[in-house]
């Protein structure tokens, strides 16, 4: 077994079965892969954010280790995947959003955004271990609060051809779970506002160039660029977490600025005119046809909703 272990490549299924959040680990390189298994629409639904938390809140707690086979282990890379088909997460839960926002339900929508603090701020913070680097692996699509949680890792690898971008705009709101924070450590307050209120898409090619992509891999190849990318460093490893330490340190990122943001959102969310909102509903339509077809493109009709 232990020959088996020292296998690079080879990884070992472990978390709650039927989980929204589906984990690996690989033993020959203490790499946790994740990956987001939605059920029904691909965005950052209730079941989805609660299922992850459990699993972080559990790394979190084991000071950065997992048990698999009966057995803790140190984990020193965490990649964010997804399993759903050109698709890292598409925009938050904007069905949930419109029926809160129509029931005057103002606690509970502060209550998701709080859930999905929750989970920027523990990857932010590396889930406050000393010896954890983490990577976002985008094969597909990333918008809204789909690229606000890649934005959140250390490194962040793209497909060239996948799309990201921060719509809200369009239906006149912002993201407001760390988009504004993310963006403007890595390219500067202007630029950061430019690209929210613009509300436009580009490509991993684009956003690697803006720098906002760390590693830019061939369409198909992003597994096997997170593979290298992990191999290249495994000897500076401890360097390299290092320096994304002194990173927080410089430009940190408290909790109290998250939640002070994720206040604002929803008092401009409950700003919204039902003009606002008829164009939520158009995005909320994509997504579940998105989530009942299979495609080769098939965040096209998502893209094209937001295009318009």
């Amino acid at each position: 077994m232990s020959n088996l272990r020292d296998a690079v490549g080879l990884r070992m299924a472990y978390g709650q079965t039927g989980s929204q959040y589906q984990t690996e680990f690989e033993p020959a390189t203490g790499t946790v892969w994740g990956y987001f298994n939605p059920s029904g629409r691909p965005c950052f639904s209730l079941g989805l954010l609660k299922d992850l938390r459990a699993h972080d809140n559990a790394l979190a707690a084991s000071h950065g280790k997992v048990q698999v086979e009966n057995e803790q282990h140190e984990v020193r890379y965490y990649v964010c995947g997804s399993r759903t088909p050109g698709v890292f997460s598409l925009v938050a839960d904007l069905g949930l959003f419109m029926m809160l926002i129509k029931s005057h339900s103002r606690d509970e929508l502060a209550h998701y955004a709080r859930m999905c603090v929750d989970n920027m701020y523990a990857r932010i913070q590396n889930y406050y271990t000393s010896n954890l680097v983490t990577i976002s692996m985008l094969q597909g699509d990333a918008l809204g609060g789909g690229l606000e949680c890649a934005l959140s890792s250390d490194v962040v690898v793209a497909e060239e051809s996948v799309q990201m971008g921060l719509p809200e705009i369009l239906f006149n709101l912002f993201p407001g779970m760390g988009a504004y924070s993310l963006l403007t450590r890595r390219i500067g307050m202007r630029a950061a506002e430019e690209m929210i209120l613009s509300g436009r898409m580009l490509s991993g090619t684009a956003m690697h160039e803006a720098g906002l992509v760390d590693v830019l891999a061939k369409d198909g190849e992003a597994e096997a660029t997170v593979q290298e990318w992990i191999a290249r460093n495994a000897k500076r490893q401890n360097g390299t977490q290092a320096v994304f330490r002194a990173r927080q340190v410089v430009h940190p990122i408290t909790r109290q600025e998250l939640d002070s943001v994720a206040d604002l959102w929803v008092e401009a969310a409950f700003r919204l005119q039902e003009r606002d909102l008829r164009m939520m509903a158009r995005l909320v339509r994509s997504q579940e046809r998105l989530a009942e077809q299979e495609s080769s493109e098939p965040a096209l009709e998502v893209r094209e909703a937001i295009a318009v």
